[in-house]
This record gives structure tokens, sequence and C-alpha cells, in this order.
């Protein structure tokens, strides 16, 4: 019992570790509820330059500031990539995609409330261009989140140290590029948390599968080939 308790994480929920782990679910509701509540406001000026770079200077941010309470997964791709990965318990990652969804559905019904139902636009809700189809969908979101993946596992290796000082803006940086580089095709979400919350509050499902099949595919693909082929070789003392 005690050998699946510290597979699965099931200690996470103990006592002495529990109000570490609340800060942590905080921390991830917060830092989502930034990024769609803002990323949406942005969206309703439709210039995808500016969205785009409103997306990575928001991930640039939340990362710089939360990052050491939760890791500032805010997506959970980036939070079953770390499991496949083995850096993570499924109990946290379960709690920890649980209040991703939540917080994109606040971020985005806050758009609602800041801003005249004029400017709601379609609240950020992302549709395939009809000049692709549903499998190049995947395959967008999949690449782009395989990336978004490989930038995160690089920053966050151990073994990576000059890494840290810059991992926050690499990884904001790699958000606008996916976005600079699809955001006509898929919106780029690379997040289906980001996507849930806008077709939640939006009511519209149309490819809602697409968004999460793309992006989860892509991290599980590129923690599959970073540990083993990627990974930074433990630092030699001595």
């Amino acid at each position: 019992m005690a050998e699946i308790a510290d597979k699965w994480g099931l200690d996470e929920i103990s006592v002495p570790k529990r109000q570490k782990l609340f800060r942590a679910l905080f921390a991830e509701f917060l830092g989502i509820f930034i990024l769609n509540l803002f990323g949406c406001l942005s969206a309703t000026c439709g210039d995808p330059a500016v969205i785009s770079i409103t997306f990575g200077l928001e991930v640039f941010m939340i990362i710089s500031v939360l990052g050491h309470v939760s890791g500032s997964h805010i997506n959970p791709a980036v939070t079953v990539g770390f499991v496949v990965s083995g850096q993570m318990p499924v109990v946290r990652a379960i709690l920890y995609i649980l209040v991703q969804c939540l917080g994109a559905v606040a971020g985005t019904a806050g758009l609602k409330v800041f801003l005249h139902e004029s400017h709601h636009g379609l609240l950020c809700h992302l549709y395939l261009d009809p000049s692709i189809t549903v499998l190049h969908g995947v395959l967008i979101e999949f690449f782009l989140t395989f990336l978004l993946m490989l930038a995160v596992l690089a920053v966050s290796d151990e073994n990576k140290s000059e890494s840290k000082i810059t991992g926050a803006l690499t990884v904001g940086l790699v958000v606008v590029l996916g976005n600079l580089s699809a955001i006509k095709y898929t919106g780029a979400s690379m997040n289906p948390a980001r996507y849930f919350g806008s077709a939640f509050i939006a009511q519209s499902w149309e490819n809602h599968w697409v968004y999460w099949v793309g992006p989860l595919m892509g991290a599980i693909a590129a923690s599959l080939v970073y540990m083993p082929l990627f990974k930074a070789p433990k630092l030699k003392i001595g």
C-alpha cells in the first residue's frame, strides 16, 4: 500500500503536506485566471501580433511570479507531460488539471464583467480555419505543444542550472512563436484548459476534442523524447 501511495502521490493530501498543496493549487488557479482574462481582453482588438505578444508576456510574468509555488504549469498538457516524465504524482496532476479548468472558466467569465457585451466578441473562443481539416488542426496543436513542452522540460531540467535564469522568458517566447505561426489556423491554443474556459463561457463545443487531443499528445511525445535523449547529465562534483 505504501508503494502505491508513493507512486500515485496520495501523501499529497495528507495533513502535513496539505497546506503546501493548497498553495500550489491556488497558484495554478490564479495563473490561468490571469492568462485567460488578459488574453481574452487582448483578443478583442483582433490583432494577431498583439494577442501573441500578450499571451507570451503573461506566461513570462506568471512563471516569474508563481513558478516557485506550483511550477506554473497553467496547462493540463504540461501537467500530463510532467506525469509522463516521472516528475509529478498522479493525484497532484488530477487536482492541477481541475483547478486549471476552473481558473480558465473564471478568467474568461471576467471578460463579461469588465467589458460591455458589445466587446465580448467570441469570448476568445477558438475555431479551426475553414482552409484546414480537423486532422490538420490536431497536427498543428500537436507540434505547437510538442515544442512548448520541450522548452518547459529543458528550462526545468535540474542539471541545467544555466537555463533557470532565462527559463520564464524562454517559455514565454515559445508561446509568442506558437501564436505568431499558427494563430490563423487553430488559434494556437497549446493549452486545453485555456480553450475549455472560453468554450464553456461561450457554450460552443465545435471540434472541442481537437484542443485536448493535439496538445496532450504533443506534450506526451515531447516528454518521451526529452527524457531519454536530451536530459542533461548530472554535474560531476570534484
